[in-house]
């Protein structure tokens, strides 16, 4: 819960934040990259449909980078789980 953050001590939270972030579980990687690229294709859309003027064209640029970036994130992700470097 959260009222239990509050209570525990900073050293302990500290820790654990420590622990917690020695690596992300590949579901998690993968919820991130979900919305991540949600936003980032989104952008995409947008940013096609202004400089063609086509929106059906946009859309298909988006559907293309949403599925190639999503993969590559997850990849770049889990490559960045096996770098011990700034932990």
């Amino acid at each position: 819960m959260i009222t239990d953050q509050f209570i525990i001590s900073k050293e302990a939270a500290s820790s654990s934040y420590k622990t917690d972030r020695a690596s992300d579980q590949p579901k998690r990687s993968i919820a991130k990259s979900i919305s991540w690229r949600a936003i980032g294709t989104l952008d995409t859309i947008i940013i096609s449909w202004i400089i063609t003027g086509t929106l059906s064209l946009a859309f298909s640029i988006g559907l293309v980078e949403l599925v190639t970036k999503m993969v590559l994130y997850f990849l770049h992700e889990r490559l960045w789980n096996t770098i011990k470097w700034g932990r």
